[in-house]
């Protein structure tokens, strides 16, 4: 007895026709994902440019960035976007530089606006799973500044800065929702049960474990060292420094215990990252950058440590300090420490002078992924990463932060103070702009002034639909209880 099968003969091979080419297209389809690279992008907030071992700290223990630093690349002219917290997360995030930014103070919850595109809304476009975690920073909850809008599947930790001033807050927020860290009360800031930076390293290390077979972009705005400072006294870090007979100053000496074990934790946290990327066999093709937010603060300074106990901007070999620090658009408050790792990709060791800043990641992030980068201030990085003699160069760069102005172009780098006339530096021969040069170079200054008028756009800001969610928040930070 024959048997006939339940479909003729040309809807069999049609289907099996139709089976092979999904197949084809998904392999295909894996291929290509497997070209792209995975991408995690660390920042840590106030890491200063010479707080680290291989930049010559000796008080700092940073064992994994020092080992990142001779498997990567250092830039040794990277600058931040701006030189406080909310600005310049708007300038990497968005690609744009200060003069053109949507939210341009650092009140903790100002927002970007909704059709702003961002660099994981871009990354998504080529099939990038996005989280981020850490601190926000441009768009409190109930605002058109939200992660979630911007591209993120996930995002974890702080939305308003300021609630990001206590480790030990009685919640952190996940896609605006709040959840709940066992043990922390809200009156407390220095002591509680759950520490909010473990949390964000947890759920960093679980978005890359869930994301690891497809590509992912891995956003950590974390907030050590950053203070106001509280540890765990069970962690290993904090056990390293709690007995260091140091004298800070005015600033209490556990503050600097702290702060250095933060430090090392960090560096912790991040070789348990590059463990991880080995377990699941992608560190080769997974690309990690490493930067620093803004300029480093000069804490617990005194009359035996004039530029902060671990002078974060104070250069140990020449003793040559940057100017100002954090919130100046001095050198001191714009120059960050900035590396990156890829195996196999970028030579291991290398050192590149090329002058950059934060505008130019979102190119950077576009080239390297396959993206189309939204209009931007930046230029991209990709040559110089993987060692092209086709780098771009800017022809200028700008800054603007409450009254003050700056301009770099080469070695010249004009700066207006919020009052007072413009101001002209040769940062090749003065790099802590000691000397005033505006008088001897008025053509130079005309030139440079001139750029900075035409950079500056009138703001238009994101909107604030309600503001109870970000008061509770802010209601978080001690110094902010009572307010509203």
């Amino acid at each position: 007895m024959s048997h006939h099968p339940p479909y003729p003969l040309s809807t069999l091979m049609f289907k099996s026709l139709i089976s092979v080419l999904i197949l084809g297209t998904f392999q295909l389809s894996a291929a290509e994902d497997s070209n792209k690279p995975n991408i995690i992008y660390l920042m840590l907030d106030e890491w200063g440019y010479f707080e680290s071992g291989h930049m010559g700290s000796e008080k700092l223990l940073t064992p994994n960035i020092d080992q990142f630093a001779s498997e990567g690349m250092r830039f040794t002219n990277a600058y931040a976007g701006a030189p406080v917290c909310g600005p310049t997360r708007c300038v990497l995030l968005t690609g744009l530089h200060s003069g053109h930014t949507s939210m341009r103070s650092n009140n903790g919850f100002a927002p970007i606006r909704e059709d702003e595109p961002t660099l994981a809304s871009m990354l998504k476009t080529k099939g990038y799973a996005t989280g981020g975690f850490g601190k926000w920073g441009i768009g409190g909850r109930d605002t058109s500044g939200i992660p979630e809008k911007h591209g993120f599947d996930e995002f974890f930790g702080y939305y308003d800065q300021v609630h990001a001033h206590t480790f030990y807050p009685s919640y952190l927020i996940r896609n605006s929702k709040e959840v709940p860290l066992p043990g922390n009360k809200s009156e407390t800031f220095y002591e509680g049960k759950t520490h909010a930076q473990d949390e964000i390293f947890k759920e960093s290390l679980k978005f890359i474990e869930k994301n690891h077979q497809s590509p992912f972009f891995c956003y950590l705005p974390w907030t050590p060292p950053h203070g106001l400072w509280g540890i765990n006294k069970d962690d290993p870090s904090w056990q390293l420094f709690k007995d260091k007979p140091w004298k800070a100053g005015q600033r209490r000496d556990q503050d600097a215990k702290v702060y250095a074990a933060f430090m090392h934790m960090i560096d912790r946290q991040l070789g348990q990252i590059i463990d991880l990327l080995k377990e699941k066999k992608i560190d080769d093709n997974t690309i990690i950058f490493i930067c620093g937010d803004n300029g480093g603060q000069d804490y617990f300074n005194s009359k035996e440590a004039p530029h902060g106990f671990f002078a974060p901007n104070l250069n140990p070999k020449t003793q040559r300090r940057f100017r100002a620090g954090k919130g100046s658009l001095y050198e001191g408050g714009l120059k960050v420490p900035f590396l990156v790792r890829w195996p196999e990709k970028i030579k291991a060791g290398s050192v590149t002078h090329h002058l950059c800043y934060f505008p130019d990641i979102m190119p950077t992030l576009a080239d390297l992924s396959g993206a189309t980068s939204p209009k931007t201030d930046g230029l991209s990085l990709a040559p110089t990463l993987l060692g092209k003699e086709t780098q771009p160069e800017h022809p200028y760069l700008y800054w603007e932060f409450v009254g003050q102005t700056a301009v770099r172009k080469n070695q010249w780098k004009a700066y207006k103070p919020k009052k007072g006339n413009w101001e002209l530096y040769d940062l090749s021969t003065d790099i802590e702009e000691q000397r005033n040069i505006a008088a001897q170079h008025p053509k130079i200054l005309q030139e440079l002034t001139v750029l900075a008028k035409s950079s500056h756009q009138p703001i238009r800001p994101g909107k604030i639909y309600n503001r109870d969610l970000i008061n509770k928040d802010r209601l978080q930070a001690p110094h902010n209880r009572g307010k509203k």
